[in-house]
């Protein structure tokens, strides 16, 4: 049975709490640590079927203070906040309708001279960006507990922290959509996208797991470096495995 724990301080306020819920801020008295089955049996059905308040002030967070403001949330400063399910299932639905109104695919922004050399692993990910961000998640996850096992987080909270660093992403990555629907220069398309969005990832992140992790007893170097290795851990793991289908792919002809 889940464990819980009854605050004598609002984690969210700091008001004295006496009752179920917060006189001051109405977030409930009883909070818990993110467990997998919390994350299935509560998170994914409440984030599905209940709209919480919140989801201008979690977006202007997750772009303003995203490693401060997700560590609040996880150890239960939640009233506030957007539920992280519900705000990636509310993203994905804006993209899918906005997408309907682009004439650029993702293909067309891969250079000509390296489309030849394109293997089954990134055609996917260049045909389906969004799917290949929510695919990451628990294997980025993986990564940041691995390299930041000290902090104490278990692998639900690596989740739940990657996933709203993944709706950060997908908020430019919806952004860059919508910039296709009025602008179609391909050149400057791909200069935007490579150098813009991609910079954009690679930066977010490192910025995102320095910030969540500052309070876990890491030098400011070691948090540098780490918080690094974790941002480029995927990509590299996906250079290997695109080595390895070409490998395949040539030893097979």
């Amino acid at each position: 049975m889940m464990m819980e724990h009854l605050a004598a301080n609002c984690l969210n306020c700091g008001n004295l709490v006496t009752e179920k819920y917060c006189g001051n801020c109405g977030q409930v008295s009883s909070t818990h640590r993110y467990s997998l089955k919390h994350v299935v049996a509560h998170d994914f059905i409440h984030g599905v079927w209940h709209v919480d308040k919140g989801v201008l002030f979690t977006i202007k967070q997750l772009f303003t203070n995203p490693g401060n403001s997700t560590r609040a949330y996880i150890l239960g400063k939640r009233v506030n906040y957007f539920n992280f399910i519900t705000l990636m299932l509310l993203i994905l639905g804006v993209s899918s309708v906005v997408a309907h109104y682009t004439h650029i695919r993702m293909i067309d922004l891969v250079p000509e001279a390296s489309k030849h050399a394109i293997n089954a692993f990134e055609e996917f990910s260049v045909k389906y960006p969004k799917v290949i961000l929510l695919i990451t998640i628990p294997i980025t996850s993986f990564f940041s507990l691995v390299w930041f096992r000290k902090a104490k987080f278990n692998y639900a909270e690596h989740l739940v922290l990657n996933s709203y660093k993944t709706s950060a992403e997908l908020i430019v990555a919806l952004l860059f959509t919508v910039i296709t629907i009025f602008y179609t220069n391909i050149q400057v398309l791909i200069g935007i996208y490579y150098i813009g969005i991609a910079g954009f990832t690679f930066f977010y992140g490192i910025w995102f797991y320095y910030q969540f992790f500052s309070k876990s007893g890491y030098s400011k170097k070691a948090l540098l470096i780490r918080s690094i290795m974790v941002s480029v851990s995927f990509p590299l793991l996906s250079f290997l495995i695109g080595i390895v289908i070409g490998m395949m792919k040539f030893t097979g002809h």
